[in-house]
């Protein structure tokens, strides 16, 4: 059986904590290429390959929310689709988890929708 790879990448939610996480693993952060277009839409681009690796993306959606969570969405999908073996997101500050239930009728259960 081949033992997989190991990589870690970071967004721009805490960069700080996955180079953290890298320091004491005694690994290499990922490299990758994160940006907005000008209307404000996330663009990345993996800058290495990923391809049969187990992946771990730190990435918390803490403020800016919206922002932090799209990068992770987008994020994500290019490791998926670089056939990365498994990936899994680290998610230090889970952004909409109080909007886990229906305070009243008509509202939408947040919490579920992001998971």
């Amino acid at each position: 059986m081949m033992k997989s790879e190991l990589k870690i990448f970071s967004g721009n939610g805490n960069p700080q904590l996955a180079q953290a996480i890298c320091d004491y693993l005694r690994l290499p952060l990922g490299q990758i290429k994160l940006t907005r277009f000008s209307d404000g839409e996330v663009y990345c681009q993996l800058l290495e390959n990923v391809r049969g690796t187990d992946v771990f993306f730190v990435q918390p959606t803490c403020h800016p929310v919206n922002e932090n969570l799209m990068e992770l969405l987008v994020m994500l999908d290019a490791f998926k689709r670089a056939s990365a073996r498994r990936v899994t997101a680290v998610v230090p500050y889970y952004g909409y988890g109080r909007q886990d239930r229906k305070a009243q009728s008509r509202v939408p259960i947040s919490a579920k929708l992001v998971a």
